[in-house]
C-alpha cells in the first residue's frame, strides 16, 4: 500500500464517525485508532511494528517535491494546476498575509501558489510550470479532493 492510499484511507476515517479501523495484507497491517478528534496511525511490516508520526508528516514530504501536477486543459491552451492531495485549500498562509498568487500575476516553477491543510499539516503547494495564473477555480477555506483543478494557468 502506498503513503497516498494510506492518507486517503486516514483523511476518510477522520471524516467518518468510525473511532477504529484495522486493516491486514500479506505485506501490510494497518491500525488506525481515533483518540478525542485526531486519529493514530500504527502499521507494520510482517517483520516491524511501530506508530508511523511519519506518515501524520507524508503531506509534507509531497509538497517538498514539486507538489501541483499540470495537465492543459481539454479547451484551450491553458494550463491546470491540480490538488495534489486532499484537504482544505487556502490562497494565503494566514488571514492577514495577502494572497500568494492573484489572477494576472506570473508564476515560475517553485513558486508557492497556495496553501493545502491536511491533519493539521499546512503544505506549500508549488507551481512546476510558467505562465500567467488566469482563473483561480477553488474558493478560500473549502474543501479540496486529490487532482482538483485548482488554477487555470496561461503559460509564457
Amino acid at each position: 500500500m502506498e503513503t497516498k492510499e494510506i492518507q486517503k484511507l486516514i483523511d476518510f476515517i477522520a471524516q467518518s464517525g468510525l473511532d477504529e479501523v484495522n486493516i491486514e495484507t500479506n505485506e501490510l497491517k494497518i491500525k488506525v485508532k481515533r483518540f478525542g478528534t485526531a486519529p493514530v496511525v500504527y502499521a507494520s511490516t510482517p517483520q516491524v511494528a511501530a506508530p508511523i508520526a511519519a506518515l501524520q508528516a507524508a503531506p509534507a514530504v509531497q509538497a517538498a517535491a514539486p507538489a501541483a501536477p499540470a495537465e492543459s486543459a481539454p479547451s484551450s491552451n491553458l494550463i491546470t494546476i491540480k490538488s495534489p492531495m486532499i484537504g482544505t485549500f487556502y490562497r494565503a498562509s494566514s488571514p492577514e498575509t495577502p494572497a500568494f498568487v492573484n489572477i494576472g500575476d506570473e508564476v515560475k516553477p517553485g513558486k508557492a501558489v497556495c496553501v493545502i491543510e491536511a491533519m493539521k499539516l499546512f503544505n506549500e503547494i508549488e507551481s512546476e510550470i510558467s505562465g500567467k495564473i488566469v482563473k483561480v477555480l477553488v474558493e478560500n477555506a473549502t474543501p479540496v479532493e486529490f487532482d482538483q483543478p485548482l488554477f487555470l494557468v496561461e503559460p509564457a
